[in-house]
């Protein structure tokens, strides 16, 4: 999970792109907090996936293989 200090970086060099620009250095810093950013997102949401079962109207268990190999690869480790 990001900071509250790194996710208000992240507005604020936005916001300063948008209005004057920003110098290489703070490009730079803008790159490397907004992949930070997204590695977050995405382990977040593998994480929801992990946990994740789809159950048909009938009660079947119908969560596709891909979510069930990677919950089967979750136990193993």
């Amino acid at each position: 999970m990001l900071t509250k200090e790194k996710l208000e970086r992240i507005n604020a060099l936005s916001k300063k792109s948008k209005s004057e620009g920003l110098t290489e250095d703070e490009k730079q810093e803008q790159k490397k907090l907004r992949e930070e950013y997204l590695k977050n997102v995405r382990k977040s949401f593998k994480n929801q996936f992990k946990s994740m079962t789809v159950v048909d109207q009938e009660g079947n268990d119908v969560t596709p293989q891909k979510v069930k190999d990677l919950q089967e690869r979750n136990k193993k480790h």
